[in-house]
């Protein structure tokens, strides 16, 4: 009997074989993506817009604030089209503390405290990850006015969590030639959810500050105790150290004009790349109570990113998208990634525009 390409149950065949073969990738790939994990390093979160979010960059940088206090909401989705996206949002809170009320201790050094509630997303938020901090750190005023020298010690402890739902997922054990039963054992006896862990972060900065100009550079570690971190209950896998160094320069171009510079390098076991770049502020009406921001910076072998922002009184806005120079730029649909930056600061004795983005 002769068989085509047109008869019924071929093409029945082939129709089911393709939707198979699918979900078996998809099932094998998650195998995959967990296996190599073990031998592949990856890092933590991290922000296009770095220089807004000082708690996740240097434990010293906090209560580093024009002011007494500062609320950060940062919110990222990466890689919108060709993949499953990864979504990553942080709210963090520090201040100044007992300034002027610790007795033996001169008015011009300053005590911050503050914490920070991270999540991550990936495979469409199968894979979810949740992170909190405490920070406390601690600021030596080294020399008086006109130019300002400050040496900064932070210290923080973290708790973070991985979380796979794993009912989501489908394995070569529950296909039972029809289709497949999720109620059937997945047959990955080694695989389970990992226990939360705590880290130690510890970090420095040296500051320089006159009345136009400001500059900073620090150096930090996270994850310094090395927690156990896997899905594949293997007590030698442990998260790498994140090793961060950062610097930053803000001047005075006119009396409308700020420069605003950044650069970051962080490395995490294999993983490892560099962020430069740079924004003009320009005020705007005669009070300068609000001003707007325009630059861009480089990502290593990743992205290009341009950046817009706004600052009004106490408050900043910024929003950037990368154009991603990787070779994920080549998938026939092209990814997007977006971030937006909020930051309000709260201040006794109003002063204007706060024209650093790091504090």
């Amino acid at each position: 009997m002769d068989v085509t390409l047109n008869d019924p149950a071929i093409q029945f065949y082939c129709v089911n074989k393709f939707w198979i073969m699918k979900r078996l990738k998809c099932a094998v790939g998650f195998i995959l993506s967990l296996v190599v994990g073990q031998f592949c390093y990856a890092q933590d979160p991290s922000f296009s817009q770095f220089f807004s979010s000082p708690l996740n960059i240097n434990p010293a940088l906090t209560g580093n604030i024009n002011g007494d206090w500062r609320v950060i909401s940062n919110f990222r989705d990466q890689w919108i089209g060709p993949a499953s996206p990864y979504t990553t949002g942080t709210a963090s809170y520090d201040r100044k503390i007992l300034q002027h009320k610790m007795p033996g201790i001169p008015e011009e050094n300053i005590m911050g405290v503050g914490g920070m509630l991270m999540y991550d997303y990936a495979m469409d938020g199968i894979v979810k990850s949740t992170y909190a901090s405490l920070n406390l750190s601690y600021s030596i005023k080294l020399s008086q006015q006109p130019t300002i020298h400050r040496l900064t010690a932070g210290f923080g402890g973290s708790y973070g969590k991985r979380f796979v739902d794993f009912s989501r997922l489908t394995f070569e054990e529950q296909f039972t030639g029809f289709g497949f039963n999720t109620s059937l054992p997945t047959g990955e006896v080694a695989l389970s959810n990992m226990k939360g862990n705590l880290s130690a972060n510890s970090g420095l900065t040296y500051s320089i500050k006159s009345e136009k100009r400001n500059f900073d550079i620090g150096i930090a570690g996270f994850h310094l105790n090395q927690p156990k971190q896997t899905f594949l209950k293997d007590e030698n896998e442990r998260l790498a150290i994140r090793k961060v160094i950062h610097a930053n320069f803000e001047t005075y171009l006119n009396d409308f004009l700020v420069l605003n510079t950044n650069a970051i390098y962080q490395n995490q076991a294999r993983a490892k790349y560099y962020s430069a770049g740079a924004s003009l502020g320009y005020f705007i009406g005669e009070q300068q109570d609000m001003m707007f921001n325009a630059g861009m910076w480089y990502w290593s072998k990743n992205a290009v990113i341009p950046y817009i922002g706004l600052v009004y009184g106490n408050m900043q806005f910024g929003f950037s998208y990368d154009i991603t120079t990787s070779s994920l730029n080549e998938a026939r649909r092209k990814p997007n990634t977006w971030e937006f930056s909020f930051i309000i600061r709260g201040v006794k004795d109003p002063t204007g525009i706060i024209p650093c983005p790091w504090k």
